[in-house]
């Protein structure tokens, strides 16, 4: 197995928490070190990786792969001069600022026969894996309403300024945005249209911090929520079909998991509590069934070994430039459809 050598272009809480523990796991991997414009953290965990003093002199090394984990307003200039420097890219949601940012990459990666993969890690979810599966097996019929929702209660402002200040980056729309659209846009496709109400509830908030977004398709209506004021869990996905209706809490344990240290594994890593069981109510033939739903085990590792093969073996990428693009795509609207107050439409963008 010939290693990917890869790079980190930042080693904070998504450096130590997300991509060294499965960089380092995953055989096909070699991770080098990262770049620490200050606090030099790295070697404290992983003595035998370089600190590397800049960007540019990263990328000068033997790099095959480079994680642009940096904040989100940044990405387009560091992934641009990644795949100018001829190497592949991982870059951390949300993909870019504006959907212009993230055409303009793909069409620079493709120009180049680089892999552009974006980290929505949360397909890789506990939860999310046990919605689609139940979705693909058709128990529910035909989807006629749906929900999808990242909660959290946590009303105080970070401490990170860059995440509290405005900028292209910032707010909830752009942090937690990104993994609930992907994940509606992998279950149900491209929508039509985008209705979209952005606000700010937190006290002295600078940034927006509370989203509602319809999803507007033919024969169905998606909404996805995400605040910081959900003290009380409500359930993380609402599949409503013509044959019943299926509920599952956004209960995968991995983040917390990794906070504490605790190292990824191929065996029980990402297993769920079995009191987290999602609820399947359906009618068929007649009677009524109400049962809960085994949680299918969810494993980040799966979208490393996903980019393994893409730069490997040739095969595509496990997100691709074009999944971000789209995602974007929803952004851009949903910032028209709050400032306007109105319904846009995606195909006249």
């Amino acid at each position: 197995m010939k290693k990917i050598r890869t790079a980190l272009l930042s080693y904070g809480m998504s450096g130590k928490i997300f991509h060294a523990p499965f960089l380092t796991l995953h055989p096909g991997f070699e991770l080098t070190g990262a770049y620490e414009r200050s606090k030099k953290l790295i070697q404290k965990d992983y003595p035998e990786l370089k600190s590397y003093k800049s960007p540019e002199a990263l990328l000068e090394d033997d790099i095959d792969l480079v994680v642009v984990n940096t904040p989100v307003d940044t990405h387009y200039e560091y992934a641009t001069q990644v795949l100018k420097a001829g190497k592949h890219v991982l870059v951390e949601k949300a993909f870019t600022t504006t959907a212009k940012e993230a055409e303009s990459l793909k069409k620079l990666a493709a120009k180049k026969g680089l892999k552009l993969t974006v980290y929505q890690n949360r397909r890789w979810d506990s939860d999310f894996k046990t919605v689609k599966r139940v979705l693909d097996s058709n128990i529910l019929g035909e989807i006629v309403e749906a929900e999808i929702r990242f909660d959290r209660y946590n009303p105080l402002l970070s401490p990170k300024k860059w995440k509290e200040s405005p900028n292209a980056g910032a707010g909830i729309l752009k942090d937690l945005g990104p993994h609930i659209i992907d994940q509606a846009l992998n279950l149900f496709g491209f929508p039509e249209a985008v209705f979209a109400d952005i606000r700010k509830l937190r006290d002295h908030s600078q940034v927006d911090d509370n989203i509602d977004i319809l999803l507007y398709y033919p024969d169905k209506r998606v909404r996805l929520h995400a605040g910081f004021f959900n003290k009380e869990q409500t359930p993380g996905f609402i599949l409503q079909g013509r044959k019943g209706s299926f509920f599952k809490a956004r209960a995968d344990v991995q983040e917390d998991n990794l906070k504490t240290g605790a190292k990824p594994n191929l065996n029980d890593w990402g297993t769920e509590p079995k009191d987290k069981e999602g609820i399947l109510h359906v009618i068929s033939n007649g009677k009524t069934t109400r049962k809960t739903i085994p949680t299918i085990q969810g494993n980040y590792f799966g979208i490393f070994d996903g980019i393994y093969k893409s730069i490997r073996e040739g095969l595509i990428e496990p997100v691709t430039a074009e999944d971000g693009l789209k995602v974007m795509r929803i952004i851009d609207a949903a910032l028209r459809s709050a400032k306007q107050k109105a319904i846009v439409s995606l195909f006249r963008l």
